[in-house]
């Protein structure tokens, strides 16, 4: 029978790739949590799922013209999930659907498309490992660019703390002031 030690630690101190998948996930989460208490509090939960679907096509465009260029893939993310996001809540806006209903509609057109991209090129990449990636497969490069999305995330949750607190709590005293 293997001891604690062979079982939980060895692993994280003997081997490189295991450190950087520990390190990558302790960076991403101390981002994420506060994100996802504001989302909670909205009680939209589900819009992460949403929103990490819908950066698909904006990724595959990336993949398609780079290949697995890190870069590419996050601009092209990052440019379709604000694309989504503003589509979603224009129409939530603008017509008598609410927000989570036009999200979910924004994220399966969106998930369709990529689908569609990655399957075009007939390329050999699992689409698993560009939807989802793989965590033990992190490099430097992509634990900097993580380490800098969350400091970037933790910046913007500090200058708009206090607006994103009266809004989850109270959302017409936030518009009244």
């Amino acid at each position: 029978m293997e001891s604690f030690y062979g079982l939980f630690i060895a692993p994280f101190a003997d081997f490189a790739f295991m450190q950087r998948a520990l390190f990558g996930s302790l960076i991403l989460s101390l981002g994420a949590c506060p994100v996802g208490v504001f989302l909670m509090l909205r009680r939209m939960s589900l819009s992460g799922d949403a929103m990490a679907h819908a950066i698909l096509p904006g990724a595959a465009a990336g993949f398609l013209l780079y290949g697995l260029e890190i870069l590419p893939m996050t601009v092209g993310g990052l440019i379709a999930g604000i694309i989504v996001a503003l589509g979603a809540g224009a129409v939530s806006r603008f017509t008598i659907q609410r927000e989570d209903a036009s999200m979910a509609a924004f994220y399966l057109i969106s998930l369709a498309v990529g689908v569609l991209m990655v399957s075009i090129r007939g390329s050999s990449v699992d689409l698993m490992h560009v939807l989802f990636g793989t965590v033990l497969a992190l490099n430097n490069e992509a634990l900097i660019l993580i380490g800098a999305i969350v400091a970037v995330t933790l910046a913007c949750l500090a200058i708009f703390w206090r607006a994103l607190v009266a809004e989850c709590l109270d959302p017409l005293f936030l518009r009244s002031v």
